[in-house]
């Protein structure tokens, strides 16, 4: 699945959306152990990272030639501040209507209109390969990402109350919400 857009940001700066590439391999793992790293938001930590650069590699790779799935990093300049993608939930009959949603942004970059670009391209994606539902997990006190994926038109569909131990806040309570394509 390809991807490719220009955005003006909040700021006036241009941000590329588009397949990361095995090129981007080590720019993508630097930016995933920073954004880990800036909140608690997210479901790892950057010490929880497995990938090396090669294996970063062949995923980017992968979801490059995948009909199916995708991986689109946003770059501003030459340096990648965000990524989003899409993942099957599963290839079986029952479940492969579904994929899974995420989106990670440096918070450097925060309030300039990436995760919501972010956001509408994966949307855009997941319907173009099919899928007739999205889903994401957010916790319930990260409000600036349950108001953004709310007024792209997910809903809420549960809640749990332990979803998340964090290192440093303890149990959070984490949302299930889901959009119909």
């Amino acid at each position: 699945m390809k991807y490719h857009q220009v955005i003006l940001l909040k700021n006036g700066v241009e941000c590329c959306l588009r397949n990361g590439m095995e090129c981007d391999a080590q720019a993508v793992l630097d930016n995933f152990n920073l954004t880990h790293g800036e909140t608690d938001y997210l479901l790892t930590y950057p010490d929880e990272n497995c990938f090396d650069v090669i294996q970063e590699s062949q995923f980017l790779k992968e979801k490059l030639e995948s009909d199916r799935e995708i991986e689109i990093v946003a770059l501003v300049g030459n340096a990648v501040v965000g990524t989003a993608g899409i993942e099957a939930m599963g290839k079986k009959y029952k479940v492969r209507h579904r994929a899974e949603f995420g989106v990670s942004v440096a918070k450097e970059f925060w309030g300039l209109g990436i995760g919501q670009a972010l956001t509408a391209a994966c949307i855009e994606c997941a319907k173009a390969a099919g899928y007739i539902q999205l889903e994401l997990n957010v916790t319930a006190s990260n409000t600036r990402a349950y108001a953004l994926y709310k007024n792209a038109g997910f809903v809420e569909y549960g809640r749990n109350p332990k979803g998340f131990h964090s290192r440093l806040a303890g149990f959070q309570e984490v949302i299930y919400m889901r959009l119909e394509l």
